[in-house]
C-alpha cells in the first residue's frame, strides 16, 4: 500500500504542484480514507518527503541503466534528459520550484543528493568524452562538473526561467547545447548536431 500512496501522490504532485494537493484528494484518487494515509505518513510534510526519496531513487536508478548501455557521451547525456523528462512528466508544475519554496529542508537534502549522484556521474561522463576526442582534453573536469549541476538547477527557477515563456524541454534542450559546446573538440560538436537534430 505505501507504494501505491506514493506513486498516486507522486502524479498528483507532479501534474498539480506539491502545494495544491490536498491530502483529501489523494485519499480520494486513491479510493481510500485519510486514515489510511496516515498509517504510513504522519502528515503531508512527511509524504512530501516520501515522494521525493521515491522520485530520486527512480531517476538514480534510470540513470544507472542509461550509464550501463555505454553510449557516447553526449548521446548519454541527451538520453539521461529524456529518461529524467519521462520521470518529471515534463515538469508542469515545476515541482523543484515549489519543493524550494514551501518545502525548502526537503529541498535542501534533495539538492545535497542530487549533488552528489550527479556529480560523479558527469565527471565520468566528462573523462569518457576526452578519451573518445569528444571533450576538450584542456578542460578542468571538477569545475565543468560543478557548474553543470547548478546551471541544471538555475534553469528550474521559475522567477528566472517562467513556465508561461519556456518550456522545460526546451530550457534543457537549450543548456545541453550550451554546456556541451563550451567544451566540445569538432568531433564533439558534430554529435551534438546529430542529437539535436534528433529532436
Amino acid at each position: 500500500m505505501r507504494e501505491k500512496i506514493l506513486e498516486i501522490s507522486k502524479n498528483l504532485f507532479l501534474n498539480l504542484g506539491f502545494k495544491s494537493v490536498t491530502m483529501d484528494e489523494i485519499a480520494s484518487n486513491l479510493g481510500v480514507s485519510k486514515k489510511t494515509i496516515y498509517k504510513y505518513f504522519k502528515n503531508k510534510t512527511d509524504l512530501i518527503a516520501g515522494v521525493t526519496d521515491y522520485m530520486f531513487h527512480a531517476i538514480c536508478c534510470g540513470i544507472d541503466g542509461v550509464c550501463e548501455q555505454k553510449l557516447n557521451p553526449i548521446e548519454e547525456i541527451f538520453s539521461i534528459k529524456r529518461m529524467v523528462m519521462n520521470h518529471l512528466k515534463d515538469e508542469k508544475s515545476s515541482p523543484q520550484y515549489q519543493l524550494q519554496k514551501y518545502y525548502p529542508k526537503i529541498y535542501e537534502s534533495l539538492k545535497q543528493k542530487q549533488f552528489h549522484v550527479m556529480q560523479e556521474t558527469i565527471k565520468k561522463n566528462l573523462k569518457r568524452g576526452i578519451e573518445l576526442g569528444l571533450f576538450r582534453n584542456t578542460i578542468n573536469v571538477e569545475f565543468i562538473s560543478r557548474i553543470y549541476f547548478y546551471g541544471m538547477n538555475a534553469i528550474k527557477d521559475q522567477e528566472l526561467f517562467p513556465l508561461t515563456n519556456f518550456s522545460m524541454n526546451e530550457l534543457m534542450n537549450n543548456y545541453l547545447e550550451y554546456h556541451i559546446s563550451g567544451i566540445a573538440t569538432e568531433k564533439g560538436l558534430q554529435e551534438l548536431n546529430n542529437q539535436l537534430n534528433k529532436k
